[in-house]
């Protein structure tokens, strides 16, 4: 259980002044030491940090996160902010690396003067960077961390993406529903990853428990293009099974190579599948793998129905799950923000005590989102009770693709 979070005041600065410098502006007239008149369209804005890769091979996951983040800033925005102060996401790229997020982080704190942040895209990346908001008490919500350890690293560190220990057996379990007659499974992960090695050893027990024969465990790294050595030493073995532990573009890439070898068996993805542009990478071989997910487009709620809308009128495509958790970590704080205004102006906290009463605010609610209902641990783990699994379905010309639910 996480320490109980510890009010301090040390900087007494408004945030008012903080957001206005964040955002290059100084409005006429505003004293730096008292709150700005919050009308709607003013000037001030509560900045809410989105630390996501843009670049990268990462930033097919990242680009997706930001913007299913945009979407939440004008929902919620147009729903009239936080008692008419509008958020405004202040974005930073992570890159690929544990390097990128620190910076990143780095920045959003100490410069941006962000109430918290959205990310990083990567759990190898959080590992590095959770730490140093938590030395800082800013809050974080992980929109996309899913390896073991993630909420642990503080208190001031929680995810609204669900663990690989309750997603990952559900795509295993789907796969032998479909095909009773898997007995022999290869497994493939990403050896540099954490999130990958996290999820592998979940992906191995779940092999274990039910009775089947782990055939090989190939290595290989996020950075590789060529995996023709462990496709053919796993081929070989002839898997009725193969589970891949990886990004979209190593996993996608792994997936064309094993189908351009002759491998006709079943396919699981990781969590690094669920993104839209797993279908630009393998293409029409793509067609048939399972992954699991904890977020569906069909899930019916007001707000999922919305967040659908917007995202398929801007990208002309159904919403994949790392837009959608992104749209609910934004959500999270957007509502959090709210409560705490209720209770007491956030004009008139100095920025620190704003942190600190936000982290405790975020973790108490309870929040309807894209996702589902969901709430948080008293460790910051998110509590989540919907999750699927799709089945990856390919369009004819091999370019687009959607992720049709396993009923």
């Amino acid at each position: 259980m996480k320490r109980p979070a510890v009010r301090t005041s040390a900087v007494f600065l408004t945030v008012a002044f903080l957001l206005s410098a964040c955002t290059q502006t100084n409005p006429v007239g505003t004293n730096p030491t008292t709150a700005p008149s919050a009308a709607p369209g003013s000037s001030s804005a509560i900045p809410i940090g989105i630390a996501l890769a843009q670049t990268s091979n990462v930033a097919l996951l990242g680009q997706e996160g930001i913007a299913g983040a945009k979407i939440a800033e004008k929902y919620f925005n147009d729903k009239g902010g936080i008692d008419g102060t509008p958020i405004k996401l202040i974005v930073q790229d992570t890159g690929g690396e544990e390097a990128g997020a620190i910076n990143a982080f780095q920045t959003l704190i100490s410069q941006n003067k962000v109430v918290g942040i959205v990310g990083p895209t990567l759990s190898q990346q959080a590992f590095s960077a959770d730490p140093i908001a938590e030395r800082t008490k800013v809050p974080v919500i992980g929109a996309s961390n899913t390896a073991k350890g993630i909420p642990e690293i503080g208190d001031y560190v929680a995810r609204v993406s669900a663990p690989v220990s309750i997603v990952a057996p559900l795509s295993l379990k789907a796969a032998l529903k479909l095909n009773p007659n898997i007995k022999k499974v290869a497994v493939f992960y990403a050896q540099n990853d954490a999130f990958s090695k996290s999820e592998t050893e979940i992906f191995q027990q779940t092999v274990k428990d039910q009775k089947l024969d782990l055939v090989t465990v190939q290595k290989f790294q996020t950075s590789d293009t060529d995996f023709q050595s462990q496709t053919t030493n796993a081929i070989n073995l002839k898997p009725d099974l193969v589970i891949i532990s990886g990004l979209a573009a190593d996993g996608g890439n792994l997936v064309r190579q094993l189908r351009e070898l002759g491998y006709k068996g079943t396919i699981v993805g990781g969590n690094g599948f669920n993104t839209s542009n797993i279908f630009n990478v393998c293409k029409v071989l793509c067609d048939g793998v399972l992954v699991a997910q904890a977020y569906s487009p069909e899930y019916s709620s007001e707000v999922n129905t919305a967040f659908r809308t917007a995202y398929l009128n801007q990208y002309k495509k159904e919403p994949p799950q790392f837009s959608a958790q992104a749209f609910t970590a934004v959500q999270v704080y957007a509502e959090a923000l709210k409560a705490l205004n209720q209770k007491t102006k956030i004009s008139t906290m100095p920025l620190p005590q704003l942190r600190t009463e936000l982290n405790k605010q975020l973790l108490a609610g309870t929040y309807q989102t894209p996702l589902g209902e969901i709430g948080f641990t008293p460790v910051g783990d998110v509590k989540q009770k919907e999750f699927y699994v799709a089945q990856l379905k390919v369009d004819a010309d091999g370019n687009n693709g959607k992720f049709a639910l396993v009923k």
